[in-house]
């Protein structure tokens, strides 16, 4: 009985590998969680050429957009583990964990880390009538009003709405959020003076920057972006190790060969390393990152952390 169980499970084990040796067979789909346009979107069709040629077989990106990226999130996690259905994941993946009380998947139990693509710098923004020019005046002044000035973001739970409540528990100052539908209207406003304060991706307010329109304060990454030389991370202006990025990668189902998920990371490093996919990125403001599965898998495990703590401090609630 034992040797027959042996021979099973060893009989099981040959066909899983020979499996992993043929894929792909057909072509493999990429979900993005949003519309068409936008970081994680950008991030998907820039690789998934790249992807099909490393794979011998097509890579289409699929968009799933809606309930704050669950719904395209849920179809992956319950998708077969057999390396057909990824996921282009994000900053959403982490914060839902803790933002919605009822989620149709867990981040950690249900899908396989394979690479953590790019992150993107986020940039601490004022309008000019601001008397602050960098992040230890802006607290000063938050302190000396508390709850008189505004930020702005992108809705309830976006990225740079918990990017705005990280600094206000990081820094203990009190400081209004204002939510809108979407980070273009948050911009328009700042620009119109009708809030103080935005946390934004870099390539959506670098034009608005230079004329002069809004002030950079701070990055909001632990190293400075080439595009903005002269802005200090908010890491080194006091808030030792605040890091509030964007950030991509593509995850499996959970219980995808191992085999699979390894060739997959290979692929991904290749491409996010190669040079002109590399500019690429950089220009639109965000850098390549590439690592091994285990990288990713404690990066969006100390993402959950983190804003599980932010969640709470600030009793946000999913709408």
């Amino acid at each position: 009985m034992i040797t027959r169980t042996v021979f099973a499970i060893a009989a099981m084990l040959a066909g899983a590998t020979a499996f992993a040796q043929n894929y792909p067979t057909r072509a493999v789909r990429l979900v993005v969680p949003y519309v068409p346009g936008g970081g994680t979107d950008f991030t998907a069709r820039v690789i998934a050429p790249r992807l099909s040629e490393a794979l011998g077989q097509q890579v289409v990106v699929e968009n799933r957009p809606g309930g704050g990226t669950n719904i395209g999130s849920d179809l992956v996690a319950k998708a077969a583990p057999d390396g057909y259905t990824l996921l282009m994941a994000g900053a959403a993946n982490a914060i839902n964990m803790s933002l919605y009380a009822k989620l149709p998947y867990d981040t950690l139990r249900d899908f396989a880390p394979v690479s953590l693509s790019v992150k993107g710098a986020n940039v601490l923004l004022v309008h000019p009538s601001l008397p602050v020019k960098n992040l230890k005046e802006l607290l000063a002044l938050a302190r000396a009003q508390p709850g008189k000035l505004n930020y702005a973001s992108s809705g309830i739970g976006s990225a740079n709405h918990m990017a705005g409540e990280l600094l206000k528990l990081v820094a203990k100052v009190n400081i209004a959020h204002v939510p809108y539908k979407g980070n273009a209207p948050a911009l328009t406003d700042l620009i119109g003076g009708h809030v103080e304060i935005l946390i934004s991706g870099v390539p959506a307010v670098i034009g608005q920057i230079k004329n002069g329109r809004v002030r950079a304060i701070a990055i909001a990454s632990l190293k400075r972006f080439p595009a903005l030389p002269d802005t200090p991370t908010i890491d080194e202006s006091g808030l030792k190790g605040f890091e509030a990025t964007t950030w991509f990668g593509v995850v499996a189902p959970a219980k995808t060969s191992r085999d699979i998920v390894t060739r997959l990371n290979a692929e991904l490093a290749r491409i996010v390393a190669a040079p002109d996919v590399r500019e690429r990125f950089i220009g639109e403001g965000v850098e390549p990152i590439g690592g091994s599965t285990e990288l990713f898998t404690n990066f969006i495990r100390d993402e959950i952390d983190k804003y599980a703590k932010v969640v709470k401090a600030a009793a946000i609630a999913a709408e």
